[in-house]
């Protein structure tokens, strides 16, 4: 799939995303793509309790080594996640994840989207419950955010919350998504990629966004400073229109409460309003 994509000469971005065994071969054919811009995400959560976590993370971790001291045309990112409070969240597990950042172009650190298809496995499994709501964003509490950033000196690669934001420090491009918006996301991010960002960024037309809205089945409510906010869009529409614009787009049901990443309010203890 990923020749036939770059034989049309497709330039996007394309994400593969893994915890399995990546062998030097399989470098060898990553590196023959010229077009597309590829990204591996190698998820690593360093989970020892195998009715969690089946899959090994000493696989991810030397597939991470392997790919990154293989990677030419490609780019590799420590995906480390998720990091779960009591689970994967002790000093040994972030000192591993530390010592592993240095084989990757970037880490992006996030929790864990406890769906209900997750809180169903733990009950029928036994496991103790990790949260007693229901949230509909990933949890991050901000307690362990501030462990792991108060460490990030020692970061062999730079550390960033969002996806889209390591992908493309590591290509060295704007972020598609349009985050600069959010001026407290912000805040890691080496200075170079902050200066491509804030060069890339620009406010959508209100016309030609509401029309774009419009087709896709939603309506715009207005166009802020942060981002356009929509109601009647499901997620993959607004993502679609996000990365199009190059500009966050949120939807009114669902507020963004500042300095909070867009993740769920468990775990964080401080009163913040919610911001368009």
């Amino acid at each position: 799939m990923l020749r036939l994509l770059d034989e049309q000469g497709i330039t996007n971005h394309v994400l593969v995303i893994t915890r399995w065994r990546i062998e030097p071969q399989d470098c060898e054919i990553l590196n023959t793509f010229h077009n597309i811009r590829l990204t591996i995400l190698v998820t690593h959560s360093g989970i020892e309790d195998e009715r969690i976590e089946p899959v090994d993370s000493n696989i991810a971790a030397a597939s991470l080594r392997t790919a990154f001291e293989r990677a030419e045309t490609y780019r590799v990112i420590l995906y480390w996640r998720p990091i779960v409070p009591g689970l994967n969240d002790s000093d040994a597990h972030l000192d591993r994840a530390r010592a592993l950042s240095y084989f990757a172009h970037a880490t992006v650190f996030t929790g864990l989207f406890f769906k209900d298809q997750i809180r169903d496995y733990y009950r029928d499994n036994c496991l103790p419950e990790l949260y007693n709501d229901n949230p509909s964003r990933k949890v991050f509490p901000e307690h362990l955010e501030q462990r792991i950033l108060a460490d990030r000196a020692r970061f062999g690669s730079p550390l960033f919350r969002k996806t889209s934001c390591g992908v493309t420090f590591a290509h060295s491009v704007a972020d598609y998504n349009g985050h600069y918006g959010v001026r407290e996301l912000c805040d890691i991010c080496p200075a170079a990629q902050i200066k491509r960002c804030a060069d890339d960024w620009r406010r959508p037309g209100e016309e030609t966004t509401a029309a774009w809205v419009q087709r896709l089945g939603g309506q715009m409510l207005e166009i802020t400073n942060r981002a356009v906010i929509v109601e009647g869009l499901p997620e993959g529409r607004r993502n679609f229109l996000q990365h199009n614009l190059g500009y966050q787009v949120n939807d009114i049901k669902r507020p963004h409460h500042f300095g909070r990443h867009g993740r769920a309010d468990t775990g964080w203890t401080r009163t913040q309003e919610a911001t368009r």
